[in-house]
C-alpha cells in the first residue's frame, strides 16, 4: 500500500481589517451596508445575475439600485463577488472587525472608508497578538 503526502503552496491569508470608526453608529451603518450588499450578491447568485469567477463588466438592476440607495458608487461590478466570499464580520463598540482567508477585500475598504473609518489590515499569521483597540 502507498500513501500519498502531498504539501500544497497555497495558504490562507488569515486576514484582519478592522474599521475604526468616530462612533458606534457609524459602524453598525457599515455593517448594514455589508450585510444588504451581501443578501444582494446571493439573490444575484440564485437568479444567475452574478456568476461567481466569471466577473461581469455590468450591474444587474437590482443592485445597482440597492447601490443607488445605499450611497455606493465606487464599488465595481467586477468587485461584487466578494461578497460571496466567507468572512467573519463583528461590530466591537465604533470598530468593525473583518476576518477571512481571502485577499480580495477592496469591496469591504471601500465600504469601511466611504463611511469615515480609519482603517487597519493586518494578517494574523505575522500579526498573532495585534489588538484591535490599539489602532
Amino acid at each position: 500500500m502507498k500513501i500519498w503526502y502531498q504539501h500544497g503552496s497555497e495558504h490562507s491569508a488569515n486576514l484582519v481589517m478592522i474599521g475604526h470608526f468616530e462612533d458606534a453608529t457609524e459602524a453598525a451603518r457599515a455593517r448594514e451596508i455589508i450585510d444588504a450588499i451581501k443578501t444582494q450578491v446571493a439573490e444575484d447568485q440564485n437568479n444567475g445575475t452574478l456568476v461567481v469567477g466569471s466577473p461581469s463588466e455590468r450591474y444587474g438592476k437590482e443592485m445597482l439600485d440597492l447601490l443607488g440607495r445605499l450611497d455606493i458608487a465606487s464599488i465595481g461590478p467586477q468587485e461584487l463577488e466578494q461578497f460571496s466570499y466567507e468572512v467573519s464580520i463583528e461590530v466591537e463598540g465604533s470598530d468593525v472587525v473583518l476576518t477571512t482567508d481571502e485577499l480580495d477585500i477592496s469591496a469591504f475598504l471601500k465600504v469601511m472608508f466611504l463611511r469615515g473609518a480609519r482603517i487597519e489590515v493586518f494578517s494574523a499569521h505575522r500579526q498573532p497578538n495585534a489588538d484591535p483597540d490599539q489602532g
